[in-house]
This record gives structure tokens, sequence and C-alpha cells, in this order.
């Protein structure tokens, strides 16, 4: 008897080998960079496998679409928010410029807090951002968002877990 793990295993196989062309060729209609539109489709594959308890997928192209679509929309979303800290350097004088060492290191490190608070709800996010970017303490959160003190520390804990450990919340 095969196990579950061979049979989900074997359906994302056949999933693949069933609609990967297809899925590149629908990114490709919509992207502008065929490259793209190949990395975009094995990311699309990549967390359908990294999914634990993934159910059956009944109807394999608009799952795969809706999926790709999220991934489009974080890369565009993460190409902004890179484009808009280039842009914010630009405006440094010559000597207050990093390196292009250290610009890679910090965009990469946004694009890592990017990804964190991404998977987060939309008030453990606006906790965060109020905590680490406005300076505002718990009490302040807790009233702006109209929870308790207790839900903001559950919040931010999830929050740093995800972006600074990588830990989903």
């Amino acid at each position: 008897m095969p196990s579950a793990d061979s049979s989900a295993s074997s359906d994302i196989l056949r999933l693949y080998t069933d609609h990967h062309a297809w899925l590149v060729g629908w990114l490709r209609r919509r992207l502008d960079r065929g490259w793209l539109a190949a990395d975009l489709a094995q990311d699309t594959f990549v967390s359908i496998l990294s999914a634990a308890d993934a159910p059956p997928v009944r109807a394999p192209r608009p799952f795969l679409a809706t999926i790709a679509r999220r991934l489009v929309a974080n890369h565009y979303r993460r190409q902004a928010l890179e484009q808009d800290y280039l842009a914010a350097l630009a405006h440094l004088p010559e000597p207050l410029q990093p390196s292009p060492e250290e610009q890679l290191q910090a965009v990469q490190a946004l694009q890592a807090l990017d990804r964190g608070l991404a998977g987060l709800s939309a008030r453990a996010r606006e906790a965060f951002l109020l905590a680490h970017l406005d300076g505002l303490d718990y009490a302040s959160i807790a009233l702006r968002l109209g929870v308790t003190v207790h839900a903001v520390k559950k919040y931010i804990v999830r929050a740093n877990q995800a972006c600074f450990f990588g830990a989903q919340p």
C-alpha cells in the first residue's frame, strides 16, 4: 500500500508534468520577461511542494494561476520596494551613500522583512510597523488598533518571529 507522502508526491509530479508548460506560457503572456515567467512558474510549484497537507487539486489551472498571481504581485511589490530604496539613496550626498555591497545587503534585508510581514494578519503587520518604525509603545499601539496590550504583545512576538527568524506565525 503506497504511503500518503508518495501519493502526494506523485500528484504533484503529475500536476507539474501536465501543467508546467501551460503555466509558463500563461505567465509569459502577462510578464515582459520570459526568464521571470519561468522563475515564477518554478516558484509556484515550490510553494505547492512546501505546503503541508495540501488538499487534492480539482481545478489545476485556476489553482496554479491563483498561486502564480500572488507570486507576480509579490515580485512587483518587492521590486517597487527596492526601487524606492535606491531612489532614496540617490538623494544622499556622495560621502553618505552606502557601497554596492551594503546596498545589496539592505535590499535583501528589506525583502526578507517584506516576506515576513506578508504572512501576517493586517493587525500584526500594523503593530510591528507602529512599534519599529514609529517607535510607539504597546499601550499606544493598543489604543490605535482598538485591542488590548496583551494582544499587541502577541502581534509583535508573531511579527518579530516571522521577520527576524523566518518562523511562520
